[in-house]
């Protein structure tokens, strides 16, 4: 039998003050996007008759971005409101659904298989896309989405000038003619990416993290766990985001006979155990982006192991959904290689939540001379980088079940508006155990760490927007150093601690604490 599902909505999250819930940066009060306010807008465009044209993200070449369309197809490109397309046009046709729309002319599969996990969750979908938006009541061409960015929610408003030629869209197409959420909602991670051209490839676990603010969870699967699959099942009963993606090709997304198409990343759409005449057998349902292009292997459509089924589950699961497609986790291993899960907390990660997760949330950065230390390969800079102090207390029995309890995250901020000029140093972290006659005052200095290995690192250093790990430390006093790779490094980035019991943790001199409340 599949694992039993865990309750979620346990996380205790402990936040400093300036992401407090309900606080300037929050989901419920998030900050203005280029200081542009939704309300003041759409009252102005209601008084005036007017329709609104976004002055921060003009629709013209500029906001396509540079090297995305060639000079004799940009030449032809129109920005169309969808109302002058179709008269028709609506915000969204029946309810969201990761069928309603497929790929366009843009190398962001990325975002779009984020986009088909967004539209299972309504926890999170409504805090990307807000409610009472469409193209009748009180229309004035005015839209707004919210994307979590770097340690704080934003509200970012477009106009609905979409790009076309002869009529037609050019990036993301919506299956129903006249339903264009899909558009709007691109167009508007575009603003913030600084132009479509921006969102020409990336990483599925970008958009997930924006979509949800929340806990990441990445695993090689080449190294996963055992049980992985058992994780995924939970993480689906849960309100999680997940998403993977395949090794990369010769060519860019070249597509292999058996349908899967390389450099190119899916949603996790299902996890589900059937029984294959008396043998049971784990699954895991994929869709492309792109619509239309799916596996022919194992468990596909036409697969004769449908047939090993029992009829209930062959007509409840194999339903033709252009896209869409199973395989065993077997196959799933061996194809994929790397998946993503996005959630408000990892109390999925065990069949049994006995205790809280609690966590903390620090936002520093590194300066060159200062605190801009390098790795460890720079023995007589390291100690100067940011140093945390990390002090675990004993875990109640019915909590600590032997298997990790620390999840460390590093973001790294960009320095630069526009994603694809922004600089991304190679960052990672390391953690030390620190001797209980050791007095933590301030920082560590060089000596400290000449004979100490660490007991966890993130794994090797990544020139990536974020590096996480999940390991077990035991009750004890430890200290977390986040580095970049070289030194003299100038960057901001957020770390984020995560553990199932009470910890305290310092910064320098400087106290914070995490506890049950």
């Amino acid at each position: 039998m599949p694992p039993p599902a865990v309750p979620h909505g346990m996380c205790l999250k402990v936040m400093d003050d300036r992401n407090m819930k309900g606080g300037m940066g929050s989901e419920t009060n998030p900050l203005k996007f280029m200081d542009q306010d939704y309300n003041s807008l759409q009252d102005y465009c209601l008084k005036t008759r007017q329709k609104f044209v976004d002055e921060f993200f003009m629709p013209d070449s500029r906001a396509i971005g540079e090297e995305l369309l060639e000079p004799e197809v940009m030449a032809r490109v129109k920005w169309i409101r969808p109302t002058k397309l179709y008269p028709e046009a609506e915000f969204i046709v029946d309810t969201v659904s990761r069928f309603d729309y497929a790929q366009g002319n843009i190398g962001n599969c990325w975002f779009l298989a984020s986009v088909g996990a967004l539209t299972f969750q309504k926890k999170f979908l409504q805090k990307v896309v807000p409610d009472r938006q469409s193209f009748s009541h009180n229309y004035t061409g005015l839209f707004h989405f919210r994307f979590w960015r770097f340690g704080k929610w934003y509200d970012v408003v477009i106009d609905d000038k979409l790009p076309t030629i002869n009529g037609k869209l050019i990036f993301v197409q919506s299956k129903t003619y006249n339903e264009f959420w899909p558009a709007l909602l691109e167009k508007a991670y575009a603003k913030v990416c600084g132009s479509y051209a921006d969102m020409h490839c990336g990483r599925v676990s970008e958009a997930l993290i924006d979509f949800t603010g929340g806990v990441h969870m990445h695993y090689e699967l080449k190294t996963a766990p055992s049980n992985l699959w058992e994780i995924m099942y939970r993480a689906f009963q849960s309100e999680v985001l997940m998403g993977c993606e395949t090794p990369p090709g010769n060519r860019n997304e070249e597509r292999l006979p058996n349908g899967i198409v390389l450099g190119h990343a899916y949603t996790v759409t299902k996890v589900y155990q059937v029984m294959s005449g008396k043998y049971p057998v784990q699954l895991v349902r994929l869709y492309n982006p792109w619509g239309g292009v799916e596996w022919n292997g194992d468990w596909s459509d036409n697969s004769p192991l449908w047939n090993t089924v029992s009829d209930e589950d062959r007509k409840q699961h194999l339903q033709d959904k252009n896209g869409e497609l199973w395989m065993s986790m077997n196959d799933f291993l061996k194809i994929f290689d790397n998946m993503d899960i996005c959630s408000s907390c990892p109390d999925f990660l065990e069949e049994k939540s006995a205790c809280q997760w609690i966590s903390k949330v620090h936002h520093g950065s590194w300066v060159p001379g200062s605190t801009a230390g390098g790795c460890m390969n720079h023995s007589d800079t390291f100690f100067s980088n940011p140093q945390f102090w990390l002090k675990i207390n004993e875990m109640d029995t019915a909590c600590d079940q032997g298997q990790s309890n620390v999840l460390v995250s590093l973001i790294q901020k960009p320095d630069k508006r526009n994603r694809r000029l922004a600089s991304h140093h190679g960052i990672g972290f390391c953690v030390f155990a620190v001797p209980p006659e050791m007095r933590f005052e301030g920082k560590f200095g060089s000596s400290f760490f000449y004979s100490r290995k660490p007991v966890a690192t993130s794994g090797a250093f990544q020139d990536a927007r974020q590096v996480m790990k999940l390991f077990r430390l035991e009750p004890g006093e430890y200290l977390i150093v986040p580095s970049t790779y070289m030194p003299n490094k100038n960057a901001e980035f957020i770390l984020t601690i995560l553990c199932k019991n009470e910890i305290n943790i310092q910064k320098d001199r400087e106290r914070f604490s995490c506890a049950y409340s």
